[in-house]
């Protein structure tokens, strides 16, 4: 039986290699993007070149009813799905005292409450299938020790470490696995416009920025049988940077 994997915010970086690598191990990846058509559709083909099964399902994440809506009719319509891996964000860095009201709720509403927009419409068909399952949320080493300018960013970071470990609790005797990746410094589109990037290579002890493929083969080995009796655990990927 098809497995089905919902990869929210899957057009681009770290989501984008997630997606490639679940698909490479058989599972059909259902690429949830905002508005980036052409960066969705680079990925469903580099999953398709590949031999996989994918398809596209744009949602805005932050919005609850847009994001209930959506998963619902596709669930409704291809199957409930096994997996889901909560990856989409954004930042909008600024010290605190500059930081607005504006560049809080956004970022609040994108990184934190899609965890319950994107996860709410889901956990009960998949309790239901009683097929267990795996869900990943995305955290971030800022969300584990802090980081200066990214108020908002840490407080959204921290909010889904404390909602995964406590939905772990729920699922696991569902056979439902509820896991955390905090990923450190990622060469991605979010850390290519950073200042001082020799100043930031020198806290970090690999003296590198990590890879979007180092990310997903963690998320791929936690969609794996091997991470069956793995739950409500954080793990971080940041080259020894705590």
């Amino acid at each position: 039986m098809t497995k089905r994997v919902l990869v929210a915010g899957a057009s681009r970086g770290i989501g984008r290699a997630v997606s490639v690598a679940l698909a490479a191990r058989g599972f059909e990846v259902i690429v949830n993007y905002l508005n980036n058509h052409a960066a969705a559709q680079a990925t469903l083909a580099t999953i398709q070149a590949a031999g996989g099964s994918a398809r596209l399902l744009p949602f805005d994440v932050s919005d609850r009813a847009q994001a209930r809506a959506q998963i619902t009719a596709d669930m409704e319509q291809h199957g409930t799905y096994w997996g889901v891996v909560c990856n989409a964000g954004i930042a909008a860095d600024a010290a605190f005292p500059l930081l607005t009201g504006e560049n809080w709720d956004r970022v609040i509403h994108t990184n934190l409450d899609s965890f319950y927009n994107v996860l709410h419409p889901v956990v009960m068909p998949m309790i239901n299938a009683r097929r267990g399952g795996r869900i990943v949320t995305m955290s971030s080493v800022s969300g584990l020790m802090g980081n200066r300018g990214q108020t908002n960013y840490s407080a959204a970071k921290a909010g889904i470490i404390g909602a995964t470990r406590s939905l772990a609790q729920e699922l696991a005797k569902r056979k439902i696995t509820v896991n955390c990746v905090a990923p450190g410094l990622i060469e991605t589109d979010m850390t290519t416009g950073l200042p001082d990037q020799a100043e930031i290579l020198r806290h970090i002890p690999m003296r590198r920025f990590g890879q979007p493929a180092e990310v997903a083969s963690l998320v791929e080995y936690l969609f794996s049988e091997g991470a069956a009796y793995l739950t409500g655990q954080v793990i971080s990927v940041n080259g020894g940077i705590i």
